[in-house]
């Protein structure tokens, strides 16, 4: 088999199916994107190959006639790694590769590999490593080369165990390890969850595929400087910053995630979990839609599945069409009378960002209502209750006469059934 290149960028051969003709312009989209996830891997693409085809074969996933052509095709591009745009068997991975001679990796590899480079922290490396060893686990077979590239530190060989054995071994105990330090990671996030909950802070999640611009607008809003790029997944670890809104009073906590993408591996779900379920929590999803995306239906399909499977379907949602200045003023009327209550924006132009916050602020009762507060400083309730006032309010006016504080503030109107609002 042919070996990586030395020094450079790998060679990339990119292969996909379509069921029928009626389905070509969507499997042509699809292996787009799957060249956009091989560029952010670090390939550069010289090939490119779909077959049109009932359904995939067995043992080759195409046909014997396509794959000598792949074969000869790898040849003649100097092609040094096939990428398969769907989820191969253990069987088709090794067949495929023995028929073309080259490395063959499929759609969830090369998301994994990507996460492994994008992942920055502790917990991301976790994460990304616990999904990967969750993938290689049923693919052992054959698979010594590619469990040595994971890295070592899985655990050491057991007396009269094959070396088959062995590695599933290994790499159980490892998914456990990994596993108990991830429930770690969730179990801390539940406690700040809860503080954040006592101090009434509520939380918007921004979620969306891929690229739509979430960071761009993170940094907007936020006055934040996270790392921006046209590459996908570049945002993995989650950020969160607090939002205030001078102008019309109040804040809340602002977090960006890890972008969505159609057929989002099911072990990457599974493992980003502990970070996912900020968005489950979150009191307010703000979905960023790349307006000028020519699959936009698609991709918010997409979105809508995985944010079923982390049981976030049900939290309060806000369309946000971004790039709206990519598309044309007909375009732009088109979606807003399809769904009036989207916000069409550019948050890189920062165009829109005021109607933005203006429903954000509706939607999480921001808004905040003048109230006069009589309070018993000797009651200890009381007290606490003059404290709640200067930590969620607006203090303007703070009065003590005949034994008895009085207080003007401007209230969250979120935060008002808090406080009593008749004089006493």
């Amino acid at each position: 088999m042919r070996g990586p290149p030395v020094g450079g960028r790998e060679r990339a051969a990119l292969v996909g199916l379509c069921a029928s003709r009626t389905r070509r312009l969507d499997a042509e989209r699809s292996l787009d994107e799957l060249g956009g996830l091989a560029e952010a891997a670090g390939a550069e693409v010289v090939l490119r190959m779909l077959q049109e085809r009932p359904k995939p074969d067995p043992s080759t996933f195409l046909g014997k006639g396509k794959i000598a052509a792949l074969a000869a095709s790898s040849v003649e591009t100097g092609a040094d790694v096939v990428m398969f745009d769907n989820e191969l068997t253990p069987a088709q991975l090794r067949h495929i590769e023995e028929e073309v001679g080259r490395k063959v990796i499929d759609r969830t590899q090369l998301i994994l590999d990507i996460f492994a480079r994008r992942a920055r922290t502790r917990e991301g490396k976790l994460q990304v490593e616990l999904a990967q060893l969750r993938y290689l686990l049923p693919r052992l077979v054959g698979a010594g080369a590619a469990l040595s590239r994971l890295g070592g530190g899985i655990g050491t060989r057991g007396p009269g165990e094959t070396k088959l054995e062995t590695d599933r071994r290994r790499i159980r105990t490892r998914i456990h390890v990994i596993g108990e330090e991830i429930e770690h990671v969730r179990r801390r996030r539940e406690q700040l969850r809860e503080r954040r909950h006592k101090a009434s802070v509520p939380t918007v999640a921004l979620v969306g595929y891929t690229n739509a611009g979430k960071t761009t607008l993170f940094n907007a809003l936020a006055r934040a400087h996270a790392e921006v790029s046209d590459a996908l997944f570049v945002t993995l670890d989650p950020l969160v910053r607090q939002v205030r809104l001078p102008d019309r009073g109040g804040e809340f906590l602002l977090s960006d995630t890890v972008g969505f993408i159609d057929r989002l591996p099911h072990a990457l779900v599974a493992a980003f979990r502990a970070t996912l379920e900020e968005v489950a929590a979150a009191d307010l999803i703000l979905h960023v839609i790349d307006a000028a995306a020519v699959d936009r239906d698609r991709r918010v399909a997409a979105v809508g599945k995985v944010l079923e499977e982390v049981g976030a379907i049900a939290v309060p949602r806000v369309e946000v069409y971004n790039k709206c200045d990519a598309i044309t003023p007909d375009e732009r009327r088109r979606l807003q009378d399809r769904d009036p209550a989207a916000i069409c924006l550019s948050a890189l132009r920062r165009e829109g960002l005021d109607e933005l916050i203006g429903a954000i602020a509706s939607r999480l009762a921001l808004d905040v209502r003048r109230m006069t507060l009589t309070f018993d400083p000797d009651d200890p309730e009381d007290r606490a209750a003059i404290a709640r006032v200067y930590r969620h309010a607006r203090v303007f006016a703070h009065e003590t006469r005949d034994g008895r504080v009085s207080i003007v503030a401007d209230v969250p109107r979120r935060l008002v059934n808090r406080f009593d609002p008749a004089p006493r």
